[in-house]
């Protein structure tokens, strides 16, 4: 009787496999982007013992808000194609949080270590 992990070492062997190029098209505009470019910004924010992140990474060819809210279930990220629009909306963002109680603990670069 065979048991079902029961594998034959050949099976494992990918000597022979050779990737389609052509499936990595689509990633070729990611290298236009100057990593010299890439801004990156964190906010913590605090009200009522709750912690929540705002944070921001722009490019020359656009931006991205992730917002961390300990009352949803998941992450939200926004994407847009203008990094000035990204961060227009990120200030916006932090001012809404402000008048809605929340207090700025951190904003600035993400903290490592």
């Amino acid at each position: 009787m065979k048991n079902e992990f029961d594998f034959d070492p050949e099976d494992l062997e990918f000597d022979n496999f050779e990737p389609d190029l052509e499936d990595f098209d689509e990633f070729d505009e990611f290298d236009e982007v100057d990593l010299d470019e890439v801004n990156v910004r964190t906010a913590i924010l605090s009200k009522n013992n709750m912690v929540a992140l705002l944070c921001i990474k722009t490019a020359t060819a656009g931006g991205a808000i992730c917002r961390v809210d300990p009352r949803e279930a998941n992450p939200s990220v926004q994407i847009y194609d203008d990094p000035a629009k990204a961060l227009e909306w990120f200030t916006k963002s932090l001012r809404t949080s402000r008048k809605n109680g929340w207090q700025i603990v951190y904003d600035g670069l993400p903290l490592q270590g």
